[in-house]
């Protein structure tokens, strides 16, 4: 017979107590949710049976996930990150909001303080020329009634051919495909960049392990990453992921949403190459962005979730 003593007056006093209800000070917000993260846990161990080894082997991990700094990648990976925003956007449902390009999740890869440049600008470093393949995107910037909106800021950050971020990567330069442009007054964006190679997590850290256990893989389809934002509309956070690429309807932290695929095109005649001044194939990919006009201030800024900063 299975002991159930969590749903008992003084443990759930118990609970209380150990979440700091029984005194004035801390903050009351973080106090209600670790209160509901204790009363959780306790069913999940009842409920399921965990034994005391599975119970220290689950420490064991967290321990190990924080010292792999892969938080952010295992909230993903297990879909957490993609319900938040599927919650999102039932709320603007419940509220009546509706039109504009679709959100979908940030990841962890995000660093702060890109060059910042009008109209266009050239987000690789060059060093993998003669080996990538030169892209070339644009696009619009504009409201929902198709209008174009200049000055927005266009934030987008992608990997390099081996799947690797820069900052995270210290073998790529800083701030290499990475940058922020402003839309000129057609509300245009230009980038020059290089087609991204699709990834997967550190066969060898805590979150393919956790993957392992639940059989499934860890694949991300290549991608170019978004902010996009602009005076008195929403911030969006958004990604594009290429179209050819095999992990598109497969990603394993659950980012590709209807909307969000870009048509990318291989170009191969040199007269067209020779228009583009680059050598030998090349690629081109067009999107356009529609923003919702902003109902407050804080609609106009990304959430403060934590981010790596430049030194």
């Amino acid at each position: 017979m299975t002991t159930r003593i969590s749903h008992q007056p003084e443990i759930q006093q118990f609970f209380r107590q150990a979440a700091g209800l029984d005194n004035a000070g801390g903050n009351p917000r973080n106090k209600e949710i670790v209160l509901r993260i204790l009363k959780e846990t306790a069913r999940i161990i009842e409920d399921l049976q965990i034994t005391d080894d599975e119970f220290w082997a689950g420490v064991s991990y967290l321990n190990r996930l924080g010292g792999s700094n892969e938080a952010g990648l295992l909230v993903a990976g297990l879909g957490v990150e993609h319900f938040i925003d599927l919650l999102a956007d039932a709320r603007d449902e419940a509220s009546g909001v509706s039109g504009g390009t679709p959100r979908t999740i940030e990841g962890p890869l995000y660093v702060a303080g890109a060059p910042l440049s009008e109209g266009e600008a050239r987000m690789d470093d060059g060093s993998e020329d003669g080996v990538a393949t030169v892209m070339f995107l644009e696009g619009r910037v504009l409201d929902l009634q198709g209008n174009p909106i200049a000055g927005a800021t266009v934030d987008l950050w992608q990997a390099d051919t081996k799947g690797n971020y820069s900052y995270f990567d210290k073998s790529q330069s800083d701030f290499n495909l990475r940058r922020r442009i402003l839309t000129d007054a057609e509300g245009r964006y230009r980038a020059r960049s290089i087609v991204p190679s699709g990834y997967g997590c550190d066969p060898a850290g805590p979150t393919q392990a956790c993957l392992d256990q639940l059989g499934r893989h860890g694949q991300r389809p290549a991608h170019v990453h978004f902010f996009i934002s602009a005076p008195g509309f929403e911030h969006l956070t958004t990604q594009i992921n290429l179209s050819n690429d095999d992990h598109l309807w497969d990603d394993f932290a659950y980012a590709t949403r209807d909307g969000l695929i870009g048509e990318i095109r291989f170009t191969e005649d040199p007269a067209q190459s020779a228009k583009r001044n680059v050598e030998g194939r090349f690629a081109e990919m067009s999107f356009d962005f529609q923003l919702r006009p902003a109902r407050s201030e804080q609609a106009t800024q990304r959430s403060q979730r934590p981010r790596a900063l430049q030194a």
